[in-house]
């Protein structure tokens, strides 16, 4: 992030965010240890958009993934980040 790279650049369709939220939900499966929500903050903080939809627009948001695949913390925390911010901005 601090050399340039996009926050919303996509990889296999989806965002940074996306994939954070989908590895922090798969390690909690996968492992059975508690669910973690430290790097979809830390790429909230950093100004990537909850509501931005993967796939170029035609996908669905890193916001209504958390919410269909049950990650609990990521909801809590993208809906403060709706909540505190205007359409279009990130957190600075």
């Amino acid at each position: 992030m601090d050399g340039g790279a996009d926050i919303h650049q996509e990889r296999n369709g989806l965002t940074l965010l996306h994939h954070a939220i989908d590895v922090e939900i798969d390690g909690h499966e996968q492992s059975g240890e508690p669910l973690h929500v430290d790097v979809t903050a830390y790429l909230l903080a950093r100004g990537a958009d909850p509501r931005r939809r993967s796939g170029g627009g035609t996908g669905i948001s890193a916001e209504h993934m958390a919410l269909m695949r049950g990650h609990w913390l990521a909801t809590c925390l993208v809906e403060e980040w709706v909540r505190t911010h205007t359409e279009g901005e990130g957190c600075l």
